[in-house]
């Protein structure tokens, strides 16, 4: 009796012990998988970051654009209204009957003619003569070549009725003082294909060219930047939030898989193009 009691009494004691040894060693295998899984996102994060300073340190010259005209090179230029575009106008025009659109970077998008057939009134900014002219030709309309004397060097090219104006010049030079303030900006092509380093100073400047009613569509891409350098370049949500964020409300309006057999001579797998609406801040 006194045999078996001891061995109750020595049972009773250690199962405490064992399972509290047990949840000491689950608690250390779990602290050691967080502490791996934060060093793996710190891996990560790096990595991103010099995949990205890749993007970021990419720059390249406007003679380069020039080229790319020169020689053909325009794979960017889409021969039909942009989809995004059409999908989102409403949100944009809002009801307006007749809006003042700005085209960053515009080249010769048929997109221009598509809203000033509407009654729209466009403006645009392109480096390339070569390209201001091709759309004239390309659209069918007469045009009018001035000096900006606002931009030495610059020049403007009108329809002849006046529902389409481009300018000729570095964007940067260009203002509001030069051709007003925009109801409505649609940003395909241009913020993906600036330099990376000059973002900030783009955004600010496309905000000073809002009005207060604007609505500006901006067309952004993602990729894996690990595999392509660009451009186009790759424009996060929270790239666009940090560039924008301090002047204007934010919303994603449209995501789409944008990936073609053009993409996998770029060396990439995927590819998707997000739009969002931005609207000034109520002051």
């Amino acid at each position: 009796m006194l045999k078996r009691f001891f061995g109750w009494l020595l049972n009773w004691k250690c199962e405490p012990l064992s399972a509290t040894l047990k949840r000491r060693e689950e608690k250390r295998r779990e602290e050691k998988r967080r502490e791996e899984k934060r060093r793996e996102e710190k891996r990560r994060e790096e990595k991103r970051r010099e995949d990205m300073s890749v993007q970021e340190n990419r720059v390249m010259a406007l003679s380069e654009w020039e080229d790319r005209w020169q020689e053909g090179r325009t794979g960017f230029h889409r021969s039909a209204v942009h989809n995004l575009l059409e999908n989102n106008l409403d949100k944009v025009v809002c009801g307006r009957k007749e809006v003042r659109f700005f085209f960053p970077l515009c080249g010769k998008a048929v997109d221009m003619k598509w809203l000033a057939d509407m009654g729209h009134t466009v403006v645009g900014v392109e480096i390339s003569q070569k390209g201001i002219k091709q759309f004239f030709a390309e659209q069918n309309l007469t045009f009018n070549e001035e000096p900006v004397p606002a931009i030495p060097g610059a020049k403007v090219f009108k329809s002849a009725d006046g529902k389409i104006s481009i300018y000729q010049c570095d964007l940067y030079k260009f203002s509001s003082d030069v051709g007003g303030k925009f109801g409505g900006i649609w940003d395909r092509g241009a913020l993906v294909a600036i330099n990376p380093c000059d973002r900030q100073k783009y955004a600010t400047l496309l905000m000073s060219l809002m009005n207060n009613d604007c609505r500006y569509l901006v067309d952004t891409l993602e990729y894996n930047p690990e595999l392509y350098k660009g451009p186009p370049f790759f424009v996060s949500e929270e790239d666009v939030k940090k560039l924008f964020g301090g002047g204007c409300d934010i919303e994603l309006i449209e995501s789409v898989d944008a990936f073609e057999e053009k993409h996998k001579s770029w060396g990439l797998d995927s590819m998707t193009e997000k739009v969002y609406l931005l609207t000034p801040e109520a002051q």
